[in-house]
């Protein structure tokens, strides 16, 4: 699943439009960020990893990263 896949599936998972998530995203550092924007990075999967924590937490998760067994 890519990233596209897993931040629609997350946001709907929690009830929570893009535009939400945009608007938050806009008032705790990304001035710039436009919905259309955001929609864009995540499709083209362009969104910076840092942008992609913010999500997650906004959404109420960690990303954490395991060694395979």
């Amino acid at each position: 699943m890519g990233i596209y896949e897993e931040i629609k599936y997350l946001i709907a998972k929690e009830h929570v439009t893009l535009t939400k998530i945009s608007d938050i995203l806009r008032e705790r550092k990304y001035d710039k960020l436009t919905l259309s924007n955001l929609s864009r990075k995540i499709k083209n999967q362009t969104i910076k990893f840092e942008e992609v924590r913010e999500i997650a937490d906004i959404l109420g998760y960690d990303i954490k990263f395991e060694k395979r067994k």
